[in-house]
């Protein structure tokens, strides 16, 4: 079965979308591979899946896949590949893939296999390597081919965030992200933690009260959309028109201390919410000392594109160093509830210039 992104993810955020069998997505949008693998990993969870990556290096990479497909973990009901690279299985890899889809569909196993690739023409849909996938699988194309596909996939999104916006917010932030999607999906972001905090847990509830909401339904789960019009969306944009919590991201994991510094002050005088920043630094903490304790990049959900930044953070810090930042993650957060008197925007700072490598206080 061959489906467009925006036909298959909808039906992905369903309860009980069955997700077992052969998955290939194929596209030159990288965002939309991460939000399959993000509506397809709370199925597998609560499955009890055995979730890994592998890279196919070379195609006897293959071998590894099947491999993995055969060892089944006495304490996980299945497993959950998600294999990435563009080396094409041989005649015998692609019949074990056949007989792995057929078992699927007819119940024998309840494995999972999601391949990963750029995007395939019309020549390789042809191929026999692709007919397991088209025929006994589901072939998903990772591609936007248009401005009203965009503006779709990114509505659907804006849901999951809990935001209705009117088609002059929606030409506004089209306009302002340049119809770029990562941009897009960034801001969009953004604005649920400002406007939609009963889906950030970090969020303080007085934020949504200026705000009427629209009530909606999806797979019968009942939530409360915060309705944004144009003037909205253009006082957060200007809030935004220097620096984000992304570049505060950026620049902690680049160890830039001043730049850390410049951005903390920037985002203080035009009050960004101090439960937005302390999440920004808790995220990146939290998977530094994940990827300390030996935990695999892809599998934590890093980006390629950012993995240089957290290898170069990791070569900063200790696990000695480390071991104290969930305290200090905690008396932020005592700060910006008002339980302890020390000011929530001195400890981000510092919680910010630890993770940068700058230490303001040695132990």
């Amino acid at each position: 079965m061959q489906d467009a992104f925006i036909q298959a993810y909808p039906k992905l955020l369903q309860p009980a979308a069955a997700v077992a069998g052969l998955w290939l997505a194929h596209g030159d949008e990288p965002l939309l591979s991460q939000w399959l693998i993000d509506a397809m990993r709370p199925h597998w969870r609560a499955q009890n899946y055995a979730i890994k990556r592998i890279e196919l290096v070379s195609v006897k990479s293959w071998q590894e896949v099947l491999s993995e497909l055969g060892s089944q973990s006495l304490f996980d009901d299945a497993s959950a590949l998600i294999v990435t690279g563009n080396h094409k299985p041989d005649k015998a890899v692609i019949a074990a893939l056949e007989r792995f889809a057929i078992e699927a569909q007819a119940g024998t196993h309840s494995h999972s296999l999601l391949w990963l690739t750029p995007k395939q023409d019309k020549r390789s849909q042809s191929s026999k390597w692709f007919a397991p996938f088209a025929q006994y699988g589901h072939v998903i194309d990772c591609n936007v081919y248009n401005e009203q596909q965009r503006q779709q996939l990114l509505q659907i999104q804006a849901q999951q965030f809990g935001l209705t916006l009117s088609q002059e917010a929606w030409q506004l932030l089209m306009s302002h992200t340049e119809h770029h999607l990562l941009s897009a999906y960034q801001t969009l972001w953004r604005l649920s933690y400002l406007f939609a905090p009963q889906l950030a847990p970090a969020a303080t509830p007085h934020q949504q009260s200026a705000h009427h909401s629209t009530s909606s339904t999806d797979g019968g789960t009942h939530t409360e959309n915060v309705a944004l019009d144009i003037d909205d969306l253009q006082a957060a944009l200007v809030s935004d028109a220097q620096f984000s919590v992304f570049d505060l991201s950026d620049a902690m994991l680049a160890g830039s201390s001043a730049q850390v510094v410049k951005i903390i002050t920037q985002l203080k005088a035009t009050d960004e919410p101090t439960t937005l920043v302390l999440w920004a630094i808790s995220k990146d903490m939290r998977q530094i000392m994940q990827l300390l304790d030996g935990q695999d990049p892809q599998a934590l959900g890093i980006w390629r594109s950012k993995q240089g930044l957290y290898q170069q953070a990791c070569r900063r810090q200790s696990k000695a160093q480390t071991a104290q930042w969930p305290a200090l993650l905690y008396r932020c957060d005592q700060a910006i509830k008002g339980l302890i008197r020390q000011p929530a925007w001195e400890l981000l700072l510092q919680a910010a210039l630890e993770l940068s490598g700058k230490r303001l206080f040695i132990a």
